[in-house]
């Protein structure tokens, strides 16, 4: 993949994913940033969109964090330098930057989280860090120097002071300085450090991992939320003990019966698991059409050849379950079977859909349906 400079994609996640950092040089020759600095300065003004803007050397301590929305004024109050603004989930608002997603579905779906943009002048940096998750570093204006390298924990100290997670004592082992086009994979727990040289913008594009946390908790208020979670424990055979005071081993082993059970129930974490990965990040996004519309003018649409794609901030996955295919689309389910199958891969592919290979699905009436309600729930919209 030239993306990769020149590495295939799996040599890439063999030898680079998680192990160790990849300078890529003119990853996207004559890349043009899709946004300006006053377009973020703009979004970073509206409600809903996450924004931050930290200044390295405040009034009262260094390294202020300051979050957004802000008040337009706001931009004209800050110094000449030393400072940046990010905006968070900007492929959520801006098509163009979601579409730069599609180079980097090597990686699973699930796995892909947004893209932060990161607008600083010259000197602006949020410090020495280390990020819990596989980052691409896209340099999308201007110029940025990179200092990385070193394996670093919750253990590494940190600056006092302040709510930014900044290393205190980190030399880093490598410098680069990137232009627009060039790139920088880091994997997770590498510190690195960048510094605008002039203003600049950087567009990071991050991955996500659950914690084993998340996974915890989120399936098992899965299994709570069951029909069968109120049932009782049950001992039917009960014996008299010699002790009243006395635990059973029996008692023990029917609890770790059933939550064996229940945890090794590998449809139930299947089907909690996507709808788990699929959940939007931002529900500002992804919100009913305000025209909804009928599965046979949704078809209508696709016969005279209108472009399908996701809603920006709408994640979609799918699982083979037996002989059922489950398509997860913003956090819900819908299990498809027989013909109806292929759509799942079909839908899952990429934002944009596949239309010549869609127009042979939506004949079958359940199937406009369904794509008629992912319309009409706001996870698909037409170009």
């Amino acid at each position: 993949m030239d993306m990769l400079g020149g590495i295939s994609a799996a040599d890439f996640l063999r030898d680079y994913w998680q192990k160790k950092p990849l300078v890529i040089r003119q990853a996207f020759p004559g890349f043009q940033c899709p946004v300006s600095a006053d377009e973020l300065a703009g979004l970073a003004c509206e409600e809903g969109v996450e924004s931050r803007i930290v200044i390295e050397n405040g009034d009262d301590h260094p390294w202020q964090l300051h979050n957004g929305p802000f008040s337009p004024d706001r931009f004209s109050t800050l110094p000449d330098q030393d400072w940046t603004l990010l905006v968070q989930g900007l492929d959520h608002w801006v098509p163009d930057v979601a579409d730069l997603l599609e180079h980097f579905r090597f990686v699973p779906n699930w796995r892909l989280d947004d893209i932060m943009a990161s607008y600083a002048p010259k000197g602006g940096s949020v410090g020495p860090h280390y990020d819990q998750y596989d980052v691409f570093l896209l340099q999308a204006q201007g110029h940025r120097r990179w200092t990385f390298g070193g394996h670093c924990d919750h253990t590494s100290p940190r600056v006092e002071g302040t709510p930014l997670r900044i290393l205190s004592s980190w030399d880093g082992e490598e410098t680069v300085t990137l232009a627009p086009g060039d790139m920088l994979y880091l994997p997770p727990g590498i510190g690195h450090h960048g510094v605008a040289e002039d203003d600049c913008i950087t567009l990071s594009i991050g991955f996500r991992a659950p914690t084993i946390d998340d996974v915890l908790t989120g399936f098992t208020d899965f299994l709570c939320s069951q029909s069968d979670a109120s049932d009782h424990l049950n001992d039917p055979g009960l014996k008299i003990q010699s002790n009243p005071g006395t635990i059973a081993p029996e008692v023990i082993d029917r609890l770790e019966s059933v939550i064996r059970e229940k945890l090794t129930n590998r449809r139930q974490l299947s089907l909690w698991f996507g709808q788990y990965a699929t959940a939007p990040k931002s529900m500002d996004i992804v919100v009913p059409s305000d025209e909804p519309i009928a599965p046979e003018v949704f078809r209508e649409l696709v016969l005279e050849g209108a472009q399908l794609r996701w809603n920006e901030g709408s994640r979609f996955a799918y699982h083979y379950i037996g002989e059922e295919t489950a398509l997860f689309v913003d956090g819900e389910q819908y299990l498809l079977k027989g013909d109806a199958s292929p759509l799942a891969p079909l839908l899952c592919a990429g934002a944009r859909i596949d239309m010549e290979a869609l127009m042979a699905q939506v004949d079958d009436e359940a199937i406009c349906g369904l794509l008629s309600n992912l319309y009409n729930q706001g996870s698909v919209y037409f170009e």
